[in-house]
Parts: structure tokens; C-alpha cells; sequence
């Protein structure tokens, strides 16, 4: 895969920050072309460490340098290829529960840990709620297994302030809790999936450069509020906010849904001049990055860079047709896999992960998928069937 590497000056400027009540979904060249400078991390750049008592961590929205491309992980490979040596010294019982049945990233968690259960001899139960991103139901599917005292969770909660009672309820019991995507403020054992902030200014870092660092720009956003998409949201306006030619025209919610892209963007062309030099569209996922190119086709409007997050089957597709121009690998599949991994591992011996925050996909698996590397990727590294 096309090695991706980025400007650390930003970055380690907003460095790593704790917090007790997150608000919760160029030209074809490599993005790592500025000349990379390797800082010495500070003690809160390392990144927090896990407690034995779960219910004293605090969630954080970054992860560490040294999480992202040091630290050794008991799993190798990454997408459908990723395998691991840990065994389940027991028949433990473990639950993936996502927020919805339907986007492909839940899929792709529930294919993930059902095949690290397999991998690892151990039963892994995949869940949603029926009435799909319904914190209430997640509730109560979650209170329903603690009082079966399951052993672990791997949870992609709608609501980081709604999950929190169940964190709570799970920590009292001993239940290790491991949140991918959207994280409680508190009590998480560690939280793996992506680092958002890095892919969407990883992404829109991309489009900026192609788009020669001029235009009009549009941020297509997740849910309002939910906490892993504010963070993407945030690294997408850092990384525009990079050029001073740029111009940010309109950004609202398309709720991580392909129709409501197409909807959201259609209303936005027809705003009088957002059309008008329109250089750029940065989504905070796939699903609405689809949409919008789907708009944009429809009127005939031509030149625009789109950019999405999760590097679905459909995307991949796109940017191999030369409809989306940059996605992320954001691996669910994966990372669910790694979460799973670490929750055996602690369950067999008491094994803390090495920090809070381990990102997966991160820098080191050269993430970001283009016209140059999408045919690899899907040949290679892919999380989808």
C-alpha cells in the first residue's frame, strides 16, 4: 500500500487531550511529502495507561504517537487477513454490540468478532438494537447481559453520555468494557478503532493538496453531538483551516446515511455560489461521500474532489471508478478483532493493555486509499467480503 505519512506540526500542537465530558459518528501525491520532524514526546503525549480498576479511567480523544506506530500488538496483519497466537483459556462468553444492523462498519464489526472467536476458541455474541442507534435498547440489551454475567463487551454505543449507566453497572460486576467508535467519559478498560481526528484531517489533507490548496469546501458531518464524528469533524476544519485560500461554504449533517448525502448535498448546490468555485467535499463517512457524488452527477458538476471515511466495499469501488477520490481504512473488521484480543487476553491473565487508547487502523498501516493503492488494498488489506 502507498506509504501515507503526515505533517506532525498540527498535530502534536493539540497533542493529547484528557477530558471527563467529550461531546459524545494534490495532485496524486503521497500526503507525508512535507518533510516529516520526529519530536520527543512529553509524558501526556505517551498517552494514558489503563487501570486496574476500570472505573478510574477517563476517556481521551487522541491517541498517543507511540500508540499509533510503536507500541506491539498481539495481533498481525490488518482487513480479513489479520490473525493472532492468543487462545482463550477458557470458553468465555464476549458480546460485540453495535449501535445499528445496517451500515457496513457494524457489519464489519459483528463479520470481525465473530472470527476472533472462532480464531481464539471462545463464543463471541454479535448484537444491535431492533430499533437501529436506539441508546434506550442498547441499555437494556447490555443490563440484560451483565445480569448474565457474560465476560466482556465490545461496544459501538450511539450516546457516550447514555452508555454510561450500563459502563457503571459492568464495572461494579468486573466486566471488562472495551469502546470502539463513540467512547463513555469513564470506565472503558481501553478504546481501540480509529483515531478520528486523524482520519479526517488525514483525508482532507489529501483533498486540499490535490485541489491545489484553493476553492470553496463543503464538510458533510455525522450525527450532531455523537462524539467520534465531532472529532473527525474537528480534524477535517484544522486541516482546511491549513490554507488560506480555502473557504468553508457549508457544513451540516447528513447523519452518516447515503440518501440523506445525496439529499443534503443536492440543497446545498442549490444555494446561490456554494457551486461557485466548490473545489472540495469532505465527509465524515463513506456512506455520505457516496451521496454526495451522487449529486453531483446529477447536475452535471465536474472537478470536485470527494473525500469519505471507512474505505466500504461501495467506496472502494468509487475510487477505483474514479468517482471518490480518497477514503480511510478504518477497519472494523479489524479493530474489532484487536478488541476482542485484548479482552482475552486480560480475561486469561489479568493482561492490562500497554495504554487506554490503541488505535487501529493507524500511520503504520498506511491508511489512506486512492486511485494508486485501492486495486492493493482490495486485492490485500480489505475488511469487507
Amino acid at each position: 500500500m502507498k506509504k501515507i505519512t503526515k505533517k506532525r506540526g498540527l498535530a502534536l500542537a493539540v497533542a493529547l487531550v484528557m477530558v471527563l465530558g467529550l461531546c459524545a459518528c494534490g495532485s496524486g501525491q503521497q500526503a507525508g511529502e512535507a518533510t516529516e520532524t520526529k519530536l520527543e514526546l512529553t509524558e501526556s503525549e505517551k498517552g494514558s495507561k489503563v487501570n486496574e480498576d476500570f472505573s478510574l479511567n477517563v476517556n481521551t480523544n487522541r491517541a498517543s504517537d507511540y500508540a499509533k506506530n510503536e507500541l506491539v500488538l498481539p495481533v498481525e496483519g490488518i482487513g480479513r487477513g489479520i490473525s493472532t497466537s492468543v487462545k482463550a483459556k477458557d470458553k468465555y462468553k464476549i458480546v460485540v454490540m453495535t449501535r445499528n444492523s445496517t451500515n457496513p462498519y457494524m457489519i464489519g464489526m459483528w463479520a470481525g468478532g465473530a472470527q476472533a472467536g472462532k480464531d481464539m476458541g471462545l463464543e463471541v455474541q454479535t448484537l444491535a438494537p431492533s430499533n437501529q442507534d436506539n441508546i434506550d435498547e442498547q441499555l437494556t440489551i447490555m443490563e440484560s447481559l451483565i445480569d448474565q454475567n457474560v465476560d466482556g463487551f465490545v461496544i459501538h454505543p450511539s450516546d457516550s453520555k447514555g452508555i454510561q449507566p450500563m459502563i457503571d453497572a459492568a464495572n461494579e460486576k468486573g466486566i471488562p468494557v472495551v469502546a470502539i467508535g463513540t467512547a463513555p467519559d469513564t470506565g472503558a478498560f481501553m478504546r481501540t478503532g480509529v483515531d478520528y481526528y486523524e482520519t479526517g484531517y488525514l483525508v482532507t489533507k489529501e483533498l486540499c493538496e490535490a485541489a491545489g490548496g484553493k476553492g470553496k469546501a463543503i464538510i458533510l458531518e455525522g450525527p450532531a453531538g455523537v462524539q467520534n464524528m465531532e472529532e473527525r469533524k474537528a480534524g477535517i476544519e484544522d486541516a482546511i483551516a491549513e490554507y488560506p485560500d480555502m473557504e468553508i461554504v457549508a457544513s451540516q449533517t447528513a447523519n452518516c446515511k447515503r440518501n440523506e448525502g445525496m439529499q443534503v448535498m443536492e440543497n446545498l448546490l442549490a444555494r446561490e455560489g456554494v457551486a461557485d468555485e466548490l473545489s472540495i467535499v469532505s465527509c465524515c463517512n463513506d456512506e455520505m461521500a457516496i451521496g454526495a457524488v451522487q449529486a453531483l452527477k446529477a447536475q452535471n458538476i465536474k472537478g470536485v474532489l470527494v473525500g469519505g471515511a471507512d474505505a466500504s466495499k461501495d467506496a472502494s469501488q468509487a475510487v477505483k471508478d474514479g468517482d471518490l477520490y480518497v477514503t480511510y481504512n478504518t477497519d472494523p473488521y479489524g479493530s474489532t478483532y484487536l478488541a476482542v484480543t485484548y479482552l482475552v487476553q486480560y480475561l486469561n491473565d489479568k493482561t492490562l493493555p500497554e495504554e487506554y487508547f490503541i488505535p487501529f487502523p493507524s500511520e503504520r498501516h498506511n491508511p489512506l486509499i486512492t486511485k494508486d493503492n485501492v486495486q492493493d488494498y482490495i486485492d490485500n488489506y480489505r475488511w469487507f467480503e
